[in-house]
């Protein structure tokens, strides 16, 4: 398993991504979608399994899930599993927030 790390700090992270938004962030050759809920942060693959949309062009629902902006399937944040649609799951990676920044792994 690869760790990558975002940030410097706890603080400096929460402020790096704004409350319910989708960012796209480069980690080595892969690119993926990490957004934030609280002190909760997602991380997962940047394309729709649908037709490829682009992830980062969707929203965050009330229900802590990820739509896609080209057909509105919608995913769960917390699993990747499609709630609405039909198509696979999205693939998510783990998160870890703590003082030295975010961690993700993969």
């Amino acid at each position: 398993m690869r760790e990558y790390r975002l940030g410097r700090s706890k603080e400096e992270v929460i402020a790096l991504f704004p409350e319910r938004a989708i960012k796209q962030v480069a980690l080595g050759d892969r690119k993926i979608c990490v957004a934030r809920i609280g002190e909760r942060f997602f991380a997962f693959e940047r394309l729709c399994p649908h037709r490829m949309a682009s992830l980062g062009e969707g929203w965050i629902t009330a229900f802590d899930e990820v739509v896609c902006p080209l057909h509105q399937y919608r995913f769960e944040l917390g699993s990747g599993r499609v709630s609405s649609g039909d198509c696979r799951d999205l693939i998510c990676f783990q998160t870890v927030l703590d003082d030295r920044g975010l961690a993700i792994l993969f």
